[in-house]
């Protein structure tokens, strides 16, 4: 087949796809009128976020076969017109679910020691040992809000910690373990002190966490969020936190990204937020490691030939 790549990706990715006996056009710099051009001459597409996979753009897409998403979400394509044209549609959550599940932890573990705090003050002569008392994980109960890869794999990194572990998945039904507890959502709400997102972004869970539903928890708990940070608003987490129903924060994705074009009003929460010394940041790199680099072209490779064959091969 004649695959068409458009955004950046790890190197290997095109010798794996020759090597299954594929044309590859490696085009990282294409832009979405030249896509729009040029689209109609292929079978598979390989993507990252540049641009939505929408019916504006896939109606130009004559020959699709399939889409291969490098990464998890797949919020900016079109699943409906997908299935209606019949154009499989391949993702690599598996290729960075141990990136996230590590970043998710050590985020946790960061903010619960105040370790960028107590950095920055010792890197200025500030020695304040009492000031940054930290708390420790073993003990906690620790909830995860969707068991999908990302879910399991942060699960599976809490083993060695001591704490327990309560899931909640709308779409999923008997999948607990020994070691994680499988529960409702208002159990979740009632026993856990650290919650960890690990949900898609939908119309359903875009903006899921309202106060309302945050203050709906038993106690004051923290927050983690490697998922999508449409989840949650800037104002919200504010509203959270100044009341003490957040007791911190570890936000790895925000409702915007893209800081230039901030509204008004998000300019100002996030100023707010980005103040506080319980708020950990990271620009969405969770997933983002040099070995997922690589491990995504292979899931994706993998899942292709699956499909596919090999060129030659039934």
């Amino acid at each position: 087949m004649k695959i068409l790549i458009i955004d950046q990706m790890h190197p290997s990715i095109v010798e794996l796809l020759e090597k299954d006996g594929h044309m590859v056009m490696n085009a990282p710099q294409i832009t979405r009128e030249e896509l729009k051009n040029q689209i109609h001459q292929f079978e598979g597409l390989v993507i990252r976020s540049k641009t939505p996979m929408d019916r504006d753009l896939l109606q130009h897409a004559s020959q699709l076969r399939f889409i291969a998403r490098a990464g998890a979400g797949l919020d900016q394509i079109d699943l409906e017109y997908l299935e209606e044209r019949g154009i499989q549609l391949f993702h690599a959550a598996e290729g960075n679910r141990d990136a996230v599940a590590e970043h998710a932890i050590g985020g946790l573990l960061a903010l619960f020691n105040h370790i960028p705090q107590g950095d920055a003050q010792v890197r200025k002569g500030i020695w304040d040992r009492e000031g940054n008392r930290g708390y420790e994980l073993k003990g906690k109960t620790v909830g995860i809000m969707g068991f999908g890869n990302m879910g399991k794999a942060f699960a599976k990194r809490l083993r060695g910690f001591g704490v327990e572990v309560l899931a909640y998945d709308k779409y999923k039904l008997d999948f607990g373990t020994n070691r994680v507890q499988e529960v409702i959502w208002e159990k979740l709400k009632a026993e856990a002190d650290v919650l960890s997102i690990h949900v898609p972004l939908t119309d359903e869970t875009r903006d899921f966490f309202t106060l309302e539903e945050l203050a709906s928890f038993a106690k004051p708990f923290w927050l983690i969020n490697t998922a999508r940070g449409e989840v949650i608003s800037f104002k919200t987490l504010n509203e959270a936190l100044d009341k003490g129903i957040l007791k911190g924060a570890v936000l790895d994705v925000l409702e915007n990204e893209k800081f230039k074009n901030f509204s008004p009003s998000q300019k100002v929460e996030f100023e707010k937020l980005a103040g506080r010394e319980n708020v950990i940041f990271s620009p969405h790199v969770a997933g983002w490691t040099f070995e997922s680099y690589e491990k995504i072209n292979q899931v994706l490779a993998k899942k292709i030939r699956k499909a596919f064959g090999k060129v030659g091969q039934a």
